[in-house]
């Protein structure tokens, strides 16, 4: 089979279901595993928006959605040469990626017969379904349940080390210019890792609020998470929100890697949020996730 993933998750699903061999298309933001943007066809392009501050992307993005542009390029001829079985996309956010209906009419368009599956889970749990979907369409539907079976092996060892414990509430920002709180499956990796999540909208998608709002739910600690960004990127916006709200403690995630990805790396980002909620009894976070900023 043939596979052409245009969304960074679902590449490393692929991968992770040890088929990163009948992968032939990817984005120019699949970076994990690190080869997948050197060894495939990259068949969607996008803005560079490395050196650009937060606001100034919001202002591009915002700008873009409001007069019905586009986000990302999707380059038709290389994804019709590539003669792809299936396709993985998504509806979730256009902000995100490509939209499946997209997608589907320029394959229309190309005479291009190839399956669309989008992934849009807004859940962890819808994310540990959304592995499976990729093992059924894929072919190996016993590999995915098994990958799906170690996750939630973690996940369980994470709520045995944390369970009984006091919750603290956290308050994961996933943009800082303007802030944006955390939603979808961002609320469910804290309440995993033994945290209350708050300023959150659990299953929806995020949106933005202020400063003052997120200070007025009272979080014990905050967590910044900007999605499109690894560690290094994630400290630059911790310390933003450090001087909008200071006198918490702020913490700064590898967003793109254990966050914001809805791919099967989102429990390490549970196991890197019980370090730092529970020092000491949940084991020391995974090297290079997350740093302290305030």
């Amino acid at each position: 089979m043939r596979l052409v993933s245009l969304l960074p998750s679902a590449t490393e699903i692929v991968y992770a279901l040890g088929l990163g061999d009948q992968l032939v298309g990817v984005t120019f933001e699949c970076d994990e595993p690190a080869s997948a943007r050197v060894e495939k066809t990259v068949v969607v392009g996008g803005l560079d928006t490395r050196g650009m501050p937060p606001r100034e992307i919001d202002d591009y993005v915002r700008g873009q959605l409001a007069v019905g542009g586009n986000l990302y390029t999707l380059h038709e001829r290389a994804l019709a040469d590539l003669q792809p079985d299936l396709i993985l996309t998504q509806d979730l956010c256009r902000v995100c990626a490509l939209p499946s209906g997209q997608v589907e009419a320029a394959l229309d368009y190309l005479g291009c017969h190839a399956r669309v599956l989008s992934l849009d889970p807004r859940s962890l749990e819808e994310v540990l379904d959304s592995t499976l979907a990729v093992g059924q369409a894929t072919g190996v539907p016993d590999r995915a349940q098994r990958l799906v079976a170690g996750l939630r092996d973690r996940l369980a060892r994470v709520a045995a080390l944390v369970a009984g414990r006091p919750q603290p509430k956290v308050a994961v920002i996933e943009w800082v210019d303007p802030p944006f709180t955390g939603g979808h499956w961002v609320p469910d990796l804290v309440s995993a890792a033994g945290g209350t999540p708050v300023a959150a909208r659990p299953g929806e998608p995020s949106v933005a609020a202020s400063w003052a709002e997120v200070a007025a739910a009272a979080p014990d600690l905050v967590v910044v998470a900007p999605c499109g960004y690894h560690l290094a990127g994630a400290a630059e916006h911790a310390r933003i929100a450090a001087g909008a709200l200071p006198g918490l403690p702020v913490w700064a995630i590898d967003a793109d890697g254990i966050i914001v990805r809805p791919g099967p790396r989102l429990v390490t980002g549970v196991e890197a949020l019980a370090a730092v909620l529970h020092p000491g009894t949940a084991g020391p976070a995974p090297p290079g996730t997350i740093q302290r900023v305030a």
